[in-house]
C-alpha cells in the first residue's frame, strides 16, 4: 500500500509539471522568443532573456518587465492560438507547422501566427478564404493534435 501511495504521488506530481499542449518553441522559447504581449500593442518585438517566465511548461520571453508582469497577471489572454503553430496549416491539414513570428493576425482578441516563406504566405491564404470557417476547422483539428 505504501509503495502505491509513493507511486501515485510521483505520477500526479509529474502531471502537474507537464505541458497541457504542445507549444511551438525554437531555441527553447515560445514564438521564437518574441514577446507575446507586444503583438497586442501593435508591433511584435523580440523578448530579452532577463525578462523570462515559464507558463504551462514553456518558456516565454518579454521585451520589458512591464510586459512580463502583464503576461503573469493573465497569461491566457496573450497565448497564441494552436500553441503558436501556423493557424492555416492546423485548419487545412491538421498539421503543426512552424511560423514566421512577424506574420500574424489578432482576431477577436486572439493571436494567430502563420507560415511565410517564398510565395507561401499562409496569412494571405487565410484572409482570402473564410477566416471564421478556418478558425472553426482549426479549433476542431487542434483538439486532435494539441499534445
Amino acid at each position: 500500500m505504501r509503495i502505491f501511495l509513493i507511486l501515485f504521488i510521483l505520477f500526479t506530481s509529474a502531471l502537474g509539471w507537464a505541458q497541457s499542449i504542445d507549444y511551438n518553441t525554437k531555441n527553447g522559447y515560445a514564438i521564437h522568443g518574441y514577446d507575446v504581449v507586444s503583438y497586442f500593442e501593435g508591433e511584435p518585438v523580440e523578448g530579452k532573456k532577463e525578462f523570462t517566465t515559464t507558463y504551462d511548461g514553456t518558456k516565454f520571453q518579454f521585451a520589458s518587465k512591464a510586459h512580463l508582469q502583464k503576461f503573469q497577471s493573465d497569461p491566457t489572454a496573450y497565448l497564441p492560438k494552436y500553441g503558436g503553430y501556423c493557424a492555416y496549416a492546423v485548419a487545412v491539414n491538421g498539421k503543426k507547422v512552424n511560423v514566421d513570428p512577424l506574420t500574424y493576425e489578432i482576431r477577436k482578441g486572439r493571436l494567430y501566427l502563420f507560415y511565410n516563406k517564398g510565395k507561401n504566405n499562409t496569412l494571405e491564404f487565410w484572409l482570402s478564404e473564410s477566416p471564421n470557417e478556418l478558425v472553426s476547422k482549426a479549433d476542431e483539428n487542434w483538439e486532435q493534435i494539441r499534445n
